[in-house]
């Protein structure tokens, strides 16, 4: 609308676009090889991230991507479920979950998200500096799989709440993880408000622990297979996450800290070693010790 946004920050320059819902507003944009500005007229609406992608690999692996925790998450695992099931039919020999580089989001989301694949036992617990605050979750009675074999992606971008899926599925034999050592962000956060017009006070209150006891914070969730992905060697530099052990004034954890692992992801999926050991396990390709998980070594529920 013919406001300048040159100089300001990319959150500047989208909160200059912000808007009531069904409002218009007209866009200049410069782009390369052009003398002048092109205008493109857009209509503001209410933007839902779509948070699962899910497809068929060949017509024997649903392979189901989750980019981060959001509102529609659960819902939109359990349709990705639902639809792949019936394209593969009886051809269907297991599931793929990718939750590589995604940096986490809502508890309750990562809660039913696990308890889309189990049938009973704890998912998760919070525990603060006092016994009675602790907090347990536990899954209900239903596999929304049938007990189809599942293996769970992660690297060195997945934090948080993806963590807690993989801990999860790892700690109940549920799933045989893949990747790289996960980020390890597991600590919870409680806002206080100060009152009107004075913000609020952000602390942290309490760890994240996975079934089996394990703590999340400043150590991640280590794969049952490590797989290393083959990274361009412009890109070797900056393919790398520090994870948590590496911030600045972050909680630590209690015992050894770990710290950041690959995070690269091969944006041709023919190059992508840790979905194609993935594939070539499920289809009995390939022959690991770490699948099937061994059930007999489950966390007790």
């Amino acid at each position: 609308d013919d406001e300048p946004v040159q100089g300001l920050t990319l959150n500047q320059a989208v909160e200059k676009m912000r808007g009531p819902e069904n409002s218009k507003i007209k866009l200049k944009i410069m782009r390369k090889g052009q003398d002048k500005p092109i205008e493109i007229a857009i209509t503001r609406a209410r933007i839902q991230v779509r948070s699962v992608r899910s497809h068929l690999e060949g017509d024997d692996v649903g392979f189901i991507r989750v980019t981060q925790f959001n509102e529609q998450t659960t819902e939109g695992l359990k349709k990705a479920i639902t639809d792949l099931s019936a394209q593969a039919g009886d051809k269907l020999k297991g599931f793929i979950i990718d939750l590589r580089n995604n940096p986490g989001g809502l508890l309750d989301q990562a809660i039913s998200v696990s308890d889309a694949f189990l049938e009973k036992g704890e998912i998760v617990s919070t525990r603060g500096r006092n016994a009675e605050e602790t907090q347990r979750f536990n899954a209900r009675a239903g596999d929304l799989t049938k007990n189809k074999p599942v293996i769970v992606l992660i690297n060195g971008g997945s934090a948080s709440a993806s963590e807690i899926v993989a801990g999860a599925l790892q700690d109940h034999r549920r799933s045989t993880v893949i990747g790289t050592r996960s980020f390890g962000k597991g600590s919870v956060q409680t806002i206080i408000p100060l009152g009107s017009g004075n913000g609020a006070l952000r602390l942290t209150t309490a760890r994240y622990f996975t079934p089996s006891g394990r703590s999340i914070q400043a150590k991640g969730i280590s794969p049952d297979i490590e797989v290393l992905q083959d990274v361009p060697e412009e890109l070797k530099a900056r393919t790398d996450t520090r994870g948590e052990a590496s911030l600045r004034g972050h909680l630590k954890a209690e015992g050894d800290e770990q710290t950041g692992s690959q995070s690269y992801i091969p944006p041709d999926p023919k190059d992508d070693k840790a979905l194609h050991t993935a594939l070539d396990l499920i289809r009995g390709i390939q022959k690991n010790s770490a699948y099937p998980p061994n059930s007999k070594s489950a966390v007790p529920n």
